[in-house]
């Protein structure tokens, strides 16, 4: 099989939570025990899907084969109060250094550490069962809650190879005979450009720290580039992402090229400007110079010509073969000094396998839900929690259809939409589902309000009654001022807007003619 089939480096997922249990409605029914009360049990939660980098994976291709991941439903809730079991957890493994994305390119998370993990798509919320809706005003609640409904997605995986020191070069510059000298990987080597398709890693040991520990530093054979790679030419792309993590780049120069119009010089020239157009910050990283083929009387010639050029212009410039070894060791150690020099300097960035966190990038969610028009015009809710509580309920059910008024009038639904023009008989979209608005009276503007009220009223009534407005001294007693008592079930604060706000102090009149 080649390397072009074994190694994936992109690729699309499509992630799904589980879907929530439905809750319960059911009653209690024991011999002896007489209206027994609501018993239904709550749903199970749905099961999430998980990114999880793992040292030991090299390549997406498992992904690739398998695009589509589900996290498992959660159970149902029963009576006697049982609740549904938990849906399990999908984990998909991913290699270290795998960038996650949305289609649309945005980054939400980077796994550079082993084991880290990142939940790709949350399971459902369980169903709440009928006991759980039981309080001292609703005694017997006969609707339950529906498990949470969750969407698919469908996100990007792009690995960036991490690695210490990254090899770059033209085509069939050597850089996978230096691997191979200096690790024990063993990529693909031929005699043609562009025998490597696909990054290869090698673990190279260079010397040793102060304290006797081994320096073991991360090789990586990076394709070939070419001019133009930044701009895609020679999949140069795909290519030039690999280079990003590297502490050190190593630019190995042929001094003994096939295309007589090249020279070392020149090739150099043309890798900076590919590395920085792809990345400018590659152009701060620590970078060294191997002159390879100097086994070879023409490619030794031509290292001894332009190493002093080289040096003039602040590279580090070693004379290396790969056939024969020259120059290696010296080459090994310095690379070696380099990256712990550089692991000192960035202690965080090391893959030890320790906690870090994930960089995410979370969306700025605003506020809780949106008022507007769908293209037909009829206003919509729109807002995760308030279709969930929509998705939830069996609104056919008077009673849920009752709790879920109370629960849009908390939140300050039902005023919003009183604010953006909806009035008693309006269409109002929420979710899946289409409404009929009837406003509370409270929620309506006070010239609205003032004019219904006024058709309440006639002078020439007989059966008008009168009687005189008074203000009671304040007492310890809890309704004396009009507040009820706390009960827990605050239907919220109504906002200044067409809130009908009493001064206590001030002394309250009538008209003249309505005294007794």
């Amino acid at each position: 099989m080649s390397d072009a089939v074994e190694f994936v480096d992109s690729t699309s997922i499509h992630v799904r939570g589980g879907r929530g249990g439905n809750g319960a409605a059911s009653m209690r029914r024991e011999k002896h025990v007489p209206r027994g009360g609501p018993d239904g049990g709550n749903g199970g939660r749905g099961g999430d899907v998980v990114l999880e980098a793992q040292r030991g994976q090299a390549s997406l291709l498992d992904i690739s084969r398998r695009p589509h991941r589900r996290g498992d439903d959660g159970g149902h809730g029963s009576s006697q109060r049982k609740s549904g079991a938990d849906g399990d957890d999908t984990v998909v493994t991913v290699p270290i250094g795998t960038v996650v994305r949305t289609t649309d390119g945005r980054i939400l998370a980077d796994l550079t550490r082993h084991a880290q993990q990142f939940v790709v798509a949350e399971g459902g919320r369980g169903g709440r069962g009928n006991a759980a809706f039981a309080n001292r005003h609703r005694r017997v609640p006969r609707f339950a809650e529906y498990g949470e409904e969750v969407e698919e997605y469908t996100l990007r995986l792009d690995l960036k190879v991490i690695a210490d020191v990254g090899l770059v070069g033209f085509p069939s510059a050597g850089k996978s005979s230096l691997v191979s000298r200096l690790s024990a990987a063993r990529p693909r080597i031929e005699a043609w450009p562009f025998t490597t398709l696909t990054p290869h890693l090698g673990v190279m040991r260079a010397g040793d720290h102060a304290d006797g520990s081994p320096i073991d530093v991360v090789l990586a054979d990076v394709p070939g580039l070419v001019e133009g790679a930044s701009d895609g030419k020679g999949l140069g792309h795909r290519f030039l992402r690999h280079v990003e993590r590297c502490r050190v780049l190593l630019h190995v120069l042929d001094t003994s090229p096939f295309d007589p119009g090249r020279d070392p010089i020149s090739d150099l020239e043309v890798l900076r400007a590919e590395l920085v157009a792809h990345d400018p910050a590659l152009a701060e990283r620590v970078e060294v110079v191997a002159l390879n083929k100097v086994d070879v009387p023409d490619g030794a010639a031509m290292a001894e010509m332009v190493r002093s050029e080289l040096e003039s212009r602040g590279y580090e410039v070693f004379e290396v073969s790969a056939v024969s070894g020259a120059g290696l060791d010296a080459l090994r150690y310095r690379l070696g000094d380099l990256v712990a020099a550089a692991r000192a300097g960035d202690p965080e960035a090391t893959d030890d396998g320790g906690e870090a966190p994930i960089v995410i990038t979370l969306d700025d969610h605003g506020p809780a839900y949106r008022i507007g028009r769908d293209p037909s015009g009829v206003l919509a809710v729109v807002g995760r929690q308030v279709e969930r509580w929509v998705q939830m309920l069996p609104v056919n059910n008077p009673d849920a259809a009752r709790y879920l008024q109370g629960r849009l009038r908390r939140a300050g639904v039902v005023r919003a939409l009183v604010k953006a023009g909806a009035r008693s008989g309006d269409d109002v979209v929420i979710g899946d589902m289409l409404f009929e608005f009837e406003p509370e009276l409270d929620d309506l503007p006070p010239d609205e309000r003032a004019e219904i009220l006024a058709g309440e009223f006639d002078d020439a009534d007989p059966d008008d009654v009168v009687g005189r407005i008074e203000v009671a001294e304040a007492t310890d007693d809890p309704m004396a001022d009009g507040e009820a008592p706390d009960d827990g079930l605050h239907e919220g604060a109504p906002d200044d807007e067409g809130s009908d706000n009493v001064d206590p102090d001030a002394a309250a009149t009538v008209p003249a003619d309505r005294e007794d």
